[in-house]
């Protein structure tokens, strides 16, 4: 290799490790958003979006249009929960209940929450973008 081509290599390795380092902290942050269907959150860009009510959802339409009669609804479900869209849904409210069990173990008592590294939260702003400000501000104050 080349001493202008090493060199050319090391000043872009530089450049990117200050690029990385200049980056606020809240960008490499694991950021989660709790919320349900009826309160929408916006600018969520790189958040996981947690929506507290996707087990009811689910369940909702697993067990739309079903008979009256208990025999005939167990064998519905059965055939419902067997086929692959079925296996789809069983992850999905597996997902859901561990969503739930979450929020409750991360104290989760408002929504919308925005929490940052399972350690800052901002409650009731539905705009991520503005919630992570506000963390990021409270960041950087000295404690």
């Amino acid at each position: 290799m080349s001493a202008a081509l090493l060199k050319n290599s090391y000043l872009r390795c530089q450049y990117l490790l200050l690029s990385l380092l200049m980056l606020p902290a809240i960008a490499l942050a694991e950021t989660l958003v709790f919320t349900v269907k009826l309160h929408p959150i916006s600018s969520a860009t790189g958040a996981r979006l947690v929506l507290l009510d996707q087990q009811h959802h689910l369940e909702t339409e697993l067990s739309r249009a079903l008979p009256s009669d208990p025999q005939q609804a167990a064998a519905i479900i059965q055939n419902r929960l067997n086929s692959p869209s079925g296996k789809r849904l069983q992850s999905d409210l597996a997902k859901a209940q561990q969503a739930l069990t979450d929020a409750w173990s991360l104290g989760i008592e408002k929504i919308p929450a925005v929490v940052v590294d399972r350690r800052y939260v901002v409650y009731g702003e539905p705009d991520v973008a503005k919630a992570l400000e506000l963390i990021n501000r409270a960041r950087s104050q000295p404690q």
